[in-house]
């Protein structure tokens, strides 16, 4: 099997690896916020139920988490289909850490603008969105960007509950063809190509966000 053929079968199991990353970004990402800043809110029940979600998924291993959601849930008559297992179980394992650059963030903010808020009269909810989030978001851009590559790479173990991702489209080659060394190069070159255009994305929108804030009033 020559190198365009073994690109091309790596390059079906890249196209799960970019579905199952930017899916549970989107997760990680909607929770991240939720999380986070409930973690901050007034409501101690809130509070504390935030702090036990975080907690609890940053001391499980997304493995773990993934096994549960797809061989124990079915013990209970729950049954996910693997790329939802993917995407759930990864979306939530990575919105623990992101909840924490959300409130890290928003706590960073300089307290006086609470208080010129509230001396305005200005409602919580509205001060957090119009406010503190703006001027919280800059400093969630760069750590977010280290959570989608990370992700990217922890997709690999998706192919523990059936997925057929790139790491496991390569072992699959190896298996059948062998040339070991020149499919885990190409696998190699693919997540760097997957990896390199997010890292340019955040970037970009960090640049953005820095010239908006810098051309503001």
């Amino acid at each position: 099997m020559g190198v365009v053929d073994l690109t091309a079968a790596l390059l079906r199991g890249l196209a799960v690896t970019v579905e199952v990353t930017l899916l549970a970004s989107l997760v990680a990402l909607t929770l991240a916020f939720a999380v986070g800043l409930a973690r901050l809110s007034q409501a101690a029940p809130a509070r504390v139920l935030a702090a036990i979600y975080v907690e609890t998924l940053r001391g499980v291993s997304a493995l773990v988490q993934l096994f549960c959601l797809f061989f124990i849930l079915p013990l209970f008559g729950v049954f996910i289909s693997p790329m939802a297992t993917a995407v759930i179980g990864l979306g939530m394992n990575f919105s623990a850490y992101g909840s924490e650059v959300v409130r890290a963030a928003v706590v960073s903010v300089d307290r006086s603008q609470w208080e010129a808020a509230r001396a305005l009269d200005m409602p919580r909810a509205l001060t957090m969105r119009r406010i503190i989030l703006p001027q919280a978001l800059p400093m969630m851009l760069p750590p977010f960007g280290n959570l989608l590559i990370e992700m990217l790479k922890t997709t690999s173990l998706v192919s523990l509950i059936t997925l057929t991702d790139l790491t496991f489209a390569g072992q699959r080659l190896i298996e059948t063809y062998g040339r070991q060394g020149l499919v885990w190069g190409l696998v190699l070159g693919l997540y760097f190509l997957a990896a390199f255009p997010l890292s340019r994305l955040v970037r970009r929108l960090e640049r953005r966000v820095a010239a908006g804030r810098a051309g503001g009033p």
